[in-house]
Formats: C-alpha cells, sequence, structure tokens
C-alpha cells in the first residue's frame, strides 16, 4: 500500500470525529425537520459572511466551504424521502428538498455573491483551492448569474418546477407496486424456497408483486410463459398513466431551462460538466455501441430464439420480456449452469458479510459493526458499520437491503454525510431490495457494484474540500469505479471465501468457470438493449415529442434486438429519466472505462497489494480533486481507450 496519507485518502483526521447522530427510535418528524433547517440557517450564515467578510481569496473559499457543508447536509432529506418507514417523515422530506433546492437556486442567482468570487485572485493559491474557484465561477454561469432578471425570475420559477416534478415521478414509482394473482400451479419452475414464501390466499391465488425478489425470479424460472407476459406487462406499467404527463411536464421545464442559459439543448447543457463534453457527443456513442455490439447481439438472439423453437415450433421472434427465461435455459442446457443450483451457494447474510470481507481485504479496509442503539437507524433491517483505515475510523455505512411498503424501489447509494477531513466523517447508505433468503448471482454483482460506490464516497470523503468529497468526479464516470468491482464477484478465489449451500460446500470452481463462460452468452443483447435505454434518456432530452411511448417504441425497435413490449409504457417506471436525466449512456461509457481499469489488475491474483493500494489511492481516495480522465491515466499511466471492452465484447 501507498504510504503518502495526504495522496491516499485527503488528510486523515488526527483525533476521531463522531458520526451523526440519528433519532433512531425517537422523534423523527422533528429530527429530520430541525436538522434539515438548521443546516439550511448555518449556510445562510456562512454565505452572509461571504457577501460581508474578508476578501482575501482563502478565507471566502474557506467560508464557503462550510457553507457548501451545511447545503449539503441539508440536502440528505432526500434520503429520508426514499427511506423511512413513516409516510409523514417522507412527505416532510420532500419538502425540506423543496427548500434546499430553491435555497441553492437562489445562491447561483445571487449577483453580489458572484461579484465576491469573479474578484478573487487565483494567485497563491493551492490547486484545490483554484479548482474550487473555477468550479464556483462556472456553476454561477450555469445558473444564469448573468442573465437578465426577467431570464432570472423564469430560471427560479423553472427549477422550483423541476424539483416538484422530479419528487412526483419517484413518488408515483415507489409507491406504485402492482401485482397479479396467479393459480399455485403456474409457479412450476420456481425454486421451493420461492413458492413457500409465496402461499395461496383466501381466493386460492397467488399474489406476485412486481417488487425485484417477487419480479426476478419469476421472469427468470416460471413456466408459465403467459403468467411471465402478464407480469411483465404489469411491472412496464408501473406509474402509468400518472408519469406521462409528469415526464412531459419535466422535459419541458428542462429543455426551456437549457434554452434560457443559451444551449441548443438539454443534453448540451447536460454534458458540459460531463467526460463526453457535447450532447451530439452522445448520440455518436451509442451509435459507436450500437454498431460494435450488432453482429454480437443478432448471434446472441439466434441462440434464443433457436431454445425458445423447441417449446414453441414456428416461433419467429424472442421477446423482451423473455431474455431473461430463454438466457437462463440456455446457460443451464448449453453451458451447464443451472441458476436454482447457484443461488444455493447465496444465502444472504453470507454474501453480505462476504462482501465486507473481500472489499477489506482489497482495500485494507476494517468493518466493525455498530448496533441500532448506537446508530440510531430508521429500520431495524439497517446494518451499520463503522470504516476503519490504519486503526483510524474514517467513515460509516449503513446497509438498507431489503424491500418494504413506502421505500426506493431500485438499488443506489445515498449520500448522508460528505466528508470533510478535520469536520465531519462520510456517512453513506446503501439501498436495495433484495431477498432475505437466497440471492441470484446476479443480485450477488448488483450488491458488489452499489457497494463500490459506498466505498467510493467513503474513501473519497477524507479531503479539504466539500465540493470534491466522496464520488463528485463527472457524472458519466461514477459507474466505473462499482462496474469494475463486480469483477470480485465473478473470481472462482473470490467466491470460495463466502459462497458456501446449506451443507457447508464451497462453490466448485468448475461451476464458477461454467457460469462465466455462461456469462460470455448475451453481452451482445446486453450493449444493444442498453443503448436503447439509452436512446430514450438522449433523445427524450433532445426534443419534444407528443407520445412518448410511441417514440420510446420506435427507439427500442432502433436499437435493441427485442421489438417493444405491446401495451407497456415503460419510461412511466424509468427512474434514471429523472435522476441521469439525458446521462443514461453513463452505464456503457463507464463500462468502457471499468475494462480499462481492470486491465491493470492480475486475474491470478485480485487482491494484489500494490496495484489495489494504488488503485485506492490514486481514483477512489481522490474524490473529485482531479478530472475524472486524469484520475484514470495516473493509475494506469496512459490515457483511457476502448481496447479492453472491445476484446471482452469480442470474448
Amino acid at each position: 500500500m501507498a504510504d503518502d496519507t495526504e495522496t491516499r485518502t485527503g488528510s486523515i483526521p488526527s483525533s476521531p470525529l463522531e458520526p451523526l447522530e440519528l433519532p433512531g427510535s425517537g422523534d423523527w418528524l422533528t429530527w429530520v425537520a430541525e436538522h434539515g433547517e438548521g443546516q439550511l440557517a448555518e449556510a445562510a450564515r456562512e454565505v452572509a459572511l461571504v457577501k460581508s467578510g474578508p476578501t482575501d481569496a482563502d478565507t471566502v473559499l474557506a467560508t464557503w466551504n462550510r457553507a457548501e457543508t451545511a447545503i449539503a447536509n441539508a440536502e440528505a432529506a432526500h434520503l429520508w424521502a426514499e427511506v423511512h418507514p413513516d409516510a409523514a417523515v417522507r412527505d416532510r422530506a420532500d419538502e425540506l428538498s423543496q427548500q434546499v433546492q430553491k435555497f441553492v437556486t437562489e445562491l447561483g442567482q445571487d449577483r453580489d455573491l458572484f461579484a465576491v468570487f469573479d474578484g478573487l485572485s487565483a494567485d497563491g493559491l493551492d490547486d484545490g483551492a483554484v479548482r474550487v474557484l473555477e468550479h464556483t465561477l462556472r456553476d454561477f454561469r450555469r445558473a444564469g448569474v448573468d442573465r437578465d432578471d426577467a431570464t432570472r425570475d423564469r430560471l427560479r420559477e423553472l427549477s422550483e418546477q423541476g424539483v416538484k416534478l422530479s419528487q412526483d415521478f419517484g413518488r408515483n414509482i415507489r409507491d406504485d407496486v402492482r401485482s397479479i394473482r396467479v393459480a399455485p400451479e403456474r409457479l412450476a419452475g420456481l425454486p421451493d424456497d420461492y413458492r413457500a414464501a409465496h402461499p395461496a390466499g383466501d381466493d386460492g391465488l397467488v399474489a406476485i408483486t412486481t417488487d425485484y425478489p417477487d419480479l426476478v425470479p419469476f421472469m427468470t424460472f416460471a413456466s408459465d410463459g403467459e403468467a411471465r407476459h402478464e407480469l411483465a406487462l404489469t411491472q412496464n406499467n408501473v406509474a402509468w398513466p400518472a408519469n406521462d404527463q409528469v415526464l412531459q411536464d419535466l422535459l419541458a421545464v428542462r429543455r426551456e431551462t437549457a434554452s434560457l442559459l443559451g444551449y441548443d439543448s438539454w443534453p448540451d447543457l447536460d454534458t458540459e460538466v460531463k467526460m463526453i463534453g457535447t450532447g451530439q457527443a452522445i448520440a455518436d456513442f451509442i451509435e459507436r455501441i450500437s454498431s460494435a455490439s450488432a453482429e454480437r447481439a443478432a448471434q446472441d438472439k439466434g441462440v434464443l430464439l433457436a431454445r425458445k423453437q423447441v417449446d414453441q415450433p414456428g416461433a419467429d421472434e424472442v421477446e423482451v420480456f423473455e431474455f431473461r427465461h430463454y438466457g437462463e435455459l440456455v446457460r443451464r442446457e448449453q453451458y451447464d449452469v443451472d441458476g436454482q443450483v447457484v443461488r444455493t451457494y447465496f444465502p444472504f447474510e453470507q454474501v453480505r458479510q462476504g462482501l465486507l470481507d473481500v472489499t477489506g481485504r482489497l482495500f485494507g479496509l476494517e468493518w466493525t459493526p455498530v448496533g441500532r442503539d448506537e446508530a440510531g437507524t430508521w429500520h431495524d433491517e439497517v446494518a451499520s458499520y463503522d470504516v476503519g483505515l490504519d486503526g483510524v475510523r474514517i467513515g460509516r455505512i449503513h446497509l438498507d437491503l431489503h424491500p418494504r411498503e413506502g421505500k426506493f424501489k431500485h438499488a443506489a447509494q445515498f449520500d448522508l454525510v460528505k466528508g470533510v477531513a478535520g469536520h465531519q466523517l462520510p456517512e453513506g447508505v446503501l439501498v436495495c431490495n433484495f431477498n432475505r433468503g437466497l440471492m441470484e448471482h446476479d443480485e450477488v454483482v448488483t450488491l458488489f457494484h452499489e457497494f463500490g460506490h459506498l466505498v467510493h464516497h467513503v474513501l473519497g470523503g477524507q479531503g479539504e474540500w466539500l465540493r470534491f468529497s466522496g464520488v463528485a468526479t463527472e457524472w458519466d464516470f461514477v459507474e466505473a469505479p462499482s462496474q469494475m468491482l463486480e469483477e470480485w464477484a465473478w473470481d472462482a478465489d473470490v467466491l470460495a471465501t463466502f459462497a458456501r449451500n446449506a451443507a457447508g460446500e464451497t462453490i466448485p470452481v468448475d461451476l464458477v468457470a461454467a457460469m462465466r463462460r455462461a456469462d460470455q452468452f448475451g453481452k451482445g443483447i446486453y450493449a444493444a438493449h442498453q443503448m436503447s435505454y439509452a436512446a430514450r434518456s438522449y433523445y427524450f432530452h433532445a426534443g419534444p415529442n407528443d407520445d412518448l411511448t410511441a417514440f420510446g417504441d420506435e427507439l427500442q425497435r432502433r436499437y435493441s434486438v427485442f421489438p417493444p413490449l405491446e401495451g407497456a409504457h415503460m419510461h412511466c417506471a424509468f427512474g434514471h429519466l429523472d435522476g441521469y436525466s439525458s446521462g443514461y449512456y453513463t452505464y456503457m461509457w463507464s463500462l468502457v472505462i471499468a475494462k480499462d481499469l481492470f486491465s491493470a489488475f492480475d486475474v491470478d491474483d485480485m487482491f494484489a497489494a500494490d496495484v489495489a493500494g494504488r488503485y485506492r489511492d490514486r481514483v477512489l481516495g481522490m474524490g473529485g480533486r482531479k478530472d475524472a480522465a486524469d484520475l484514470v491515466a495516473d493509475f494506469l499511466g496512459r490515457p483511457y481507450s476502448f481496447d479492453s471492452w472491445t476484446a471482452w465484447l469480442a470474448e
């Protein structure tokens, strides 16, 4: 491991900092309100000092750093809106999020505040301070500080509308859990534990919901094609029709915002601060990936169709909802990988502990369990850990990994506290929706992926500047470290450390090898279908469309190998259209970089300390203190390239 602590993880605190004190079984409604409003008030006090205090750059930037820290602390209200079991707390958190965004928008258009920063000299500032100043001035311009009064008023209105529409979009998805009811015999093909967990109700029928622990196994293993079709259609109509108009309104707000700020389109505004640079570059990237994957995708689909024809002679098409099922059959019959056998090696509790052990060994981290009474968390199922490095506590994490009513429906890492050296410990929350029993291997991969964000948040949260704390790189890079960590969920030696069945037998090396071979199947389809999602994300934002369902179907026909699902309105539940806006391409863009990053590791020694330490120190531990391209070059010793991704696609 590197021994330069300043390079490694910023300025490690010389004395332990205390984590945020959460109310536990106390009054969350009052705490959430007082915490959010108190941090906003603190931010306002620091901003007032910036505007009226000393004019030397060091003092101004240090004061601004405290203001940004308080704003980030108030922004944690977004987390409570997504995870708290009390609807009243979720609603209050939504209100606070609106207050925070209004405050931030007003700051961005405050000409007196802008004049303070515009008048600062960068002479004598260190690199970090210069970068803060440059980014701050850029933010002011992107907020419209240089526009006339009427334009700035309209931009403020649009910002407030956008926040409310985003909240509505997410809430409609979160609250709309749908289900189908089927006769027990229609669960044929599903694992015993799944069927045992889904008994028939008083009407003799079994309820299968659109939540992931119900959805994914059913779409993978259920033999009844009509039942799978019914569930797929139900899932692809979550939040329909409510979110159709909400999304149209949100897209209109974004288009007008970009226009008022002088950009040709929202993607041009959005990409200005991303690695990719321009909106047109997104379109070009989508075409490049689509072209590169077309032949492989067609071959993959041919294999699926041939397998479907065994069940349905004369079939001439594979539907999008059939990919999981026939992909599973192909892997079972042609690659000797039975998903129902594989999952027996992945009980949830073992996987969670295994993940901690693997990442601890890889990055030199210590994970110390923290009881709920001490952590003060919002639900009994949340598991908390203090994060240690070289014997010093450097953060705390919270794992909220199972579904419940009113909770965020997908998988993501949320900031609770952004770390600032000497001031506050980084705390992150992993929010997922996994089974409490056996996990599918792709769920294990997802858990590794999402945990990668959490590690990045903590390791990158040790520096001086809030602006660059944690996962603070360009948004189209943030998935790359997480996608790279997925590789450890495919390594036989790594899996052998925690993947054991009920008899205590370790997952066989031959089975892992077969799983890896089987994983090669379908990557062409994956790349092509990802581009159909990326195309929706980009083209929905690039210009107005009266019928998002019809336009989305057109884009799917253009980029995916699967035809659209008739009667579906998947854009209404496509949550990334809010958070990622025009940038869903990020996942594949980051995968290109992730494959390149992984090329530096030795597949025969996945825990090699020299390369793992260098990666931890030069990429994760740097947060956003450098541009992402520079972080990658610092680690690889060269600029990133497509070569590793191209080789992966061809395997």
